[in-house]
């Protein structure tokens, strides 16, 4: 994987997650994505932008110790709530495949659970 992640990789990225879809109800410049089992957001990217930037969901533990690794290209999450999310900078200096990481464990947070088989 490139050293960069440009817009065209963070889409391919998130929409090849499972239940992963497009949105963008804040208008065209604001990619939201979700899952279609329940519609919860697990990034937002406005792919236009310059810098490019993505905001995830993530654990509150590791947004800390993320935040504290990269104070400068990792933030508390950009209009959302600063305990639960995270925007990163996506000029090269927060390595791609910990950004992929981060963006599978997002999706993770958010994703339909499939119920377990109960016994008979």
């Amino acid at each position: 994987m490139s050293p960069y992640v440009t817009p065209d990789t963070l889409v391919d990225l998130c929409l090849g997650l499972p239940q992963a879809m497009e949105t963008f109800p804040f208008g065209e410049e604001t990619s939201v994505f979700k899952t279609s089992g329940n519609g919860k957001i697990f990034a937002l990217a406005a792919l236009a932008s310059e810098p490019l930037t993505v905001s995830l969901k993530c654990d509150p533990e590791e947004g800390r110790a993320l935040r504290e690794e990269f104070p400068l290209w990792i933030t508390p999450g950009y209009h959302l709530n600063k305990k639960h999310w995270i925007t990163i900078v996506l000029d090269g200096d927060v390595p791609a495949e910990l950004v992929e990481q981060l963006l599978r464990d997002s999706h993770a947070l958010v994703r339909p659970r499939v119920p377990r088989p109960q016994p008979n």
